[in-house]
């Protein structure tokens, strides 16, 4: 089985063929069909700070938005899922610590990560608990349901800035993060400004998907670019540029919230004596609750079309070093890899 995989403390990845994964109690195989390349990814391909407790699972098979088709339980699984196709949460929890043993799992202490604490979906074959899995319903594709997790993350952040219909809101960047979050504050009702910086490729993904108010500042500065619009009713980060906050806070409307979805190099500065005498809120928004998969599921299978464009390449895994370097530049919205045939 090939199998791409993070196996030293520096940057690189390396194509190796480990052993076919057993599942293990409440466990399920999986046939992998699509899995995505996302910014995780490409940070600890170039072994960016923060991963260094991915070192004591080295080698590890990376990969964590993915779908497929259940090929083998575990003990404690019924033969009955078998050839379910489904997508899984990545974070996965002990089930032993204080915490999870409290019914407070999103606090677990031994969480490990599908694709960074465990092996993930860049394989043939992955083995996930059960107790993450979610169907994919009849009739989506499964390349578009691989990206239920990146789109969780853009529920996510469209609920923490409690984006509704009538609101103006602006989204800075148009990365797939980005367009998903636009995505969804549009279906709430909102009018969404997309902000990027010699972004045409991923901007041009949001003209097809029916976007009018997008901005380059490459040739403007974001002070000109947004002199236009109203103050926004909600601002969501999606860049990881640190000076980007302090920058459009003043184009956030008294009360308003500025949630921060993108991870930053460094810290920010703001001008805390403006946001407290603008009753501003400054919100960070991650991982998305259980609940939100089949809700995102449900959405991606309603907007197939539109959603299958923001899938700008594919590649088979043995040419997965190639969609890296691609992912890596801003004419790529979504790198998926085709890893398996549908059933």
């Amino acid at each position: 089985m090939l199998a791409l995989q993070k196996t030293r403390s520096a940057a690189g990845l390396d194509f190796r063929a480990p052993d076919e994964p057993a599942p293990q109690a409440g466990e399920v195989l999986v046939r992998v069909h699509s899995a995505g390349i996302c910014g995780t990814d490409l940070h600890i391909a170039t072994w960016t700070s923060g991963y260094e407790s991915m070192e004591s699972a080295m080698p590890v098979t990376l990969g964590h938005e993915f779908a497929g088709t259940i090929v083998k339980v575990g003990p404690g699984i019924a033969e009955d899922v078998l050839g379910m196709r489904v997508t899984a949460r990545p974070s996965t929890t002990c089930g032993r610590c204080a915490a999870c043993l409290a019914g407070d799992e999103d606090n677990c202490s031994a969480r490990k990560g599908i694709g960074i604490g465990r092996n993930g979906a860049f394989a043939a074959l992955v083995s996930v608990p059960y107790a993450n899995c979610h169907r994919v319903p009849d009739g989506l594709d499964l390349s578009l349901a691989a990206l239920t997790e990146p789109m969780t993350v853009c529920a996510e952040a469209v609920a923490t800035a409690d984006v509704r219909a009538g609101q103006t809101v602006l989204v800075i960047g148009p990365g797939f993060i980005g367009q998903g979050i636009a995505i969804l504050a549009r279906a709430k009702g909102a009018r969404v400004v997309v902000l990027g910086r010699d972004d045409q490729p991923r901007i041009a993904a949001l003209q097809a998907a029916g976007f009018l108010d997008l901005i380059d500042t490459q040739d403007t500065t974001l002070e000109v670019a947004l002199t236009d619009f109203p103050p926004f009713d909600a601002i969501i980060e999606a860049a990881g540029v640190p000076s980007l906050v302090n920058a459009s806070l003043p184009f956030l409307k008294k009360r308003g919230i500025f949630t921060v979805v993108g991870i930053h190099p460094r810290a920010a500065e703001i001008d805390l004596t403006r946001l407290v005498r603008m009753h501003q809120q400054i919100r960070g928004s991650y991982r998305a609750p259980a609940a939100a998969w089949d809700d995102v599921l449900r959405f991606l299978q309603s907007n197939q079309d539109l959603m299958r464009g923001l899938i700008s390449h594919s590649f088979p895994l043995t040419d997965a070093l190639e969609g890296f370097k691609l992912a890596h530049t801003r004419v790529a919205s979504k790198v998926m890899l085709t890893i398996g045939d549908a059933p």
